[in-house]
């Protein structure tokens, strides 16, 4: 009884922020006015939000990829991977590739992939992608 009114309580004095603001003592607050620059998150915390990241990323992957669940699981770290980092509207942006893995042209989707910008920004990202890519035939076969 005493949590919900505090909840309440410290809710209506201190409001809910869903993005990062500067409260009066000049501190990065977000949500209820908790103060990320001296407190941070703990572990767990960190953890619950990027479970609901990769659960986000995947949701925007199969409005583009229906048949997202089907697809092989090094794909689908990949695409996730991608997706997560680079949100989903720059995703879409990736037409060619987003062909090839619908086309499951696995060759044609490494050379999108090292092709892009974001390849040369991120080089060991990319090598990592590539090589989840390369070894679906060891997927594959391991899964059969």
């Amino acid at each position: 009884m005493l949590y919900k009114k505090l909840e309440q309580y410290l809710i209506e004095h201190e409001g809910i922020r869903y993005k990062p603001y500067l409260c009066p003592a000049g501190k990065l607050t977000i949500g209820v006015g908790r103060n990320i620059e001296d407190n941070g998150l703990t572990k767990d915390e960190i953890m619950y939000l990027l479970k609901n990241d990769i659960e986000r990323c995947e949701k925007e992957l199969k409005k583009i990829f229906t048949d997202f669940d089907n697809l092989p699981e090094n794909v689908k770290i990949v695409l996730i991977d991608m997706i997560f980092n680079l949100g989903e509207t720059r995703f879409k942006k990736f037409e060619e590739l987003i062909k090839a893995v619908k086309k499951r042209n696995w060759d044609r989707t490494i050379i999108e992939i090292k092709n892009s910008k974001r390849c040369r920004q991120l080089k060991k990202r990319c090598r990592d992608n590539v090589l989840l890519i390369e070894h679906l035939g060891e997927e594959l076969s391991g899964n059969s």
